[in-house]
């Protein structure tokens, strides 16, 4: 079998059987295969696609490239969540606790933010001493004892998709949506859960942009997911403002906690507990969603999920105190206030332009080796169909001490740009657009 044969085969559009597809990730992680070759696979991946299977086969093959985490001594049926990222997403730090208070196991490997996505790794990593690079070992034994744990995932786990998320990086291949389905699955596979729910995102501040694209990467996922044997279903929401106020890791974190109190944002909790829900119908807890659903919400209710959290901090050697003390969480000693330039309704928030004013605050990060500032972020006072004045505040900005003038100064400006107005009140748009069940029957809203 040849590299170059391959390549050919799949520029003039034919598909390759699994032994094909095996062989070219196999030889590239171990290094028989040079980059060039397999720039040039990527690319005509890119212009000619993978069939199904093909994109199955591909997922396999770079599962297999490194260690899976077997949870088969825990008990019960262990359940997963992903997000394909936006701006002011917590819904990890809300719904680990939560489901995990309902009695499925949850055992998440998360990742940290790059561009003007967040990271839940660094969400965690604000709370004073909380540890995130857990061994595979220390993860299903925080599972066992507390039933929920959120880590980093380790370099043994899908080495072949970290090598091939970089060469797409750097050869324009990345936005291609059997690419992007394979890689997240792998991750999601190598991770021996039994259920996974899929929270798909859609509008100017995810990276699917438009409906049909959503759906057609939710419809690749499913699939793969039911290939491997996992019980899969996806949500898709909408990502066009910013998912509840706070977008920031430390201002983030505490927001997820106020809703584990059961008084965060509306959209926030919405989300939550419509994932929540799903995960809770494939983990056999509710015979369908809705029912998973009214079943979380008195968790919140009676601050079940609250403790939940509490134990999980506490396991992963993080101060629980800040559950009940958010001060204790970084902060910074300033706030500036973001005030209206006119009058009217607020028709629509970007949450790109939100998301990247974070970044250039110093929560985010352009490149993987940048640093972050766990206090820095925005927190928005109004959101899309409010009604504001000309001079009413719009969000706060929450910089570094030793900041300048003219970042604050266009950061603030980026804000101003992002809201847009409206002369009478916006109809409101559902959060969730739409859902794949476990079946893969699809439903739009």
């Amino acid at each position: 079998m040849r590299a170059y044969d391959l390549i050919l085969k799949k520029r003039n559009g034919q598909a390759l059987n699994g032994a094909e597809i095996e062989y070219l990730v196999e030889a590239y992680v171990t290094g028989s295969i040079p980059d060039y070759q397999v720039a040039a696979f990527m690319m005509a991946v890119y212009f000619r696609g993978l069939n199904k299977d093909e994109t199955l086969a591909l997922t396999g093959a770079m599962v297999d490239s490194g260690r899976r985490v077997n949870l088969d001594h825990i008990p019960g049926t262990k359940v997963d969540k992903h997000s394909t990222g936006g701006v002011g997403d917590t819904t990890t730090l809300v719904l680990a606790p939560l489901v995990a208070a309902a009695g499925l196991p949850v055992a998440k490997l998360s990742g940290r933010g790059l561009g003007h996505t967040g990271g839940t790794l660094d969400k965690l990593e604000a709370i004073p001493g909380f540890k995130t690079g857990l061994t595979i070992d220390d993860l299903t034994n925080a599972v066992l004892k507390t039933g929920v744990a959120v880590a980093a995932q380790g370099p043994e786990l899908v080495p072949a998709d970290k090598k091939l998320y970089a060469l797409r990086d750097v050869t324009a291949t990345v936005d291609s949506i059997p690419l992007i389905a394979a890689s997240i699955m792998a991750k999601k596979i190598a991770v021996g859960t039994d259920a996974l729910v899929l929270d798909v995102k859609v509008g100017r501040g995810a990276f699917m942009k438009e409906l049909p694209e959503a759906f057609e990467l939710a419809r690749a996922m499913c699939y793969i997911g039911r290939g491997a044997g996992r019980d899969t279903a996806a949500v898709i929401s909408r990502m066009d403002q910013p998912l509840g106020k706070a977008v920031g890791n430390a201002l983030e974190l505490k927001e997820a906690v106020i809703t584990l109190r059961g008084e965060g944002p509306l959209d926030l909790e919405e989300l939550c507990l419509a994932l929540g829900g799903w995960m809770l119908c494939l983990g056999d807890k509710a015979g369908n969603p809705e029912q998973g659903r009214e079943i979380l919400k008195g968790f919140l209710d009676n601050g079940s999920a609250l403790e939940k959290f509490k134990e999980m901090v506490e396991n992963q050697g993080g101060d629980q105190g800040i559950a009940d003390n958010l001060s204790l969480l970084p902060e910074t000693g300033r706030k500036i206030a973001v005030k209206s330039e006119q009058e009217g309704y607020i028709s629509g928030i970007d949450a790109l332009k939100i998301g990247e004013a974070a970044v250039n605050l110093g929560a985010g990060r352009e490149k993987k080796d940048d640093p972050i500032d766990p206090a820095v972020g925005i927190v928005l006072e109004k959101k899309t169909g409010d009604k504001v004045r000309a001079g009413e505040v719009l969000a706060l900005i929450h910089p570094r001490e030793e900041s300048s003038a003219q970042l604050r100064e266009a950061v603030e400006k980026k804000i101003i740009s992002a809201y847009e107005y409206g002369a009478e009140p916006v109809p409101s748009v559902p959060l969730i657009c739409g859902w794949i069940d476990r079946e893969g029957e699809e439903y739009h809203v």
